[in-house]
């Protein structure tokens, strides 16, 4: 059994392509809004925070690596997220963490 052809099955196949849209895992995740909910930053690529700890953690095997990471707060929605900093950033949030807890950074957004 095919598709609907001929003069008056333009509704039948506009609602049914309409209905199987929702089948698509991209499409689903674009258009429900769950994925951006779901996202600390709220779709933003920066945002601010205030450092609370430096943690350590441990990297997937067969690696043993510790790596070196910061407990941030989103002052947006005072959400609390580990944000591991690439290379060149390090040193900014090992500074701003020695200086005082209150202090304010800008990070992107790895998730």
């Amino acid at each position: 059994m095919g598709k609907c052809r001929g003069l008056r099955t333009a509704r039948k196949l506009r609602s049914h392509r309409r209905d199987q849209k929702w089948h698509d895992k991209q499409y689903k995740k674009a258009h429900l809004g769950t994925a951006l909910k779901a996202n600390p930053f709220g779709g933003a690529s920066h945002a601010k925070g205030i450092v609370l700890e430096k943690v350590g953690v441990e990297a997937k095997q067969p690696n043993s690596a510790i790596r070196k990471c910061v407990r941030v707060q989103l002052i947006k929605n005072g959400k609390k997220i580990t944000e591991r900093p690439r290379p060149s950033c390090f040193w900014l949030y090992l500074g701003t963490f020695r200086q005082s807890f209150t202090d304010i950074l800008y990070f992107t957004c790895s998730l």
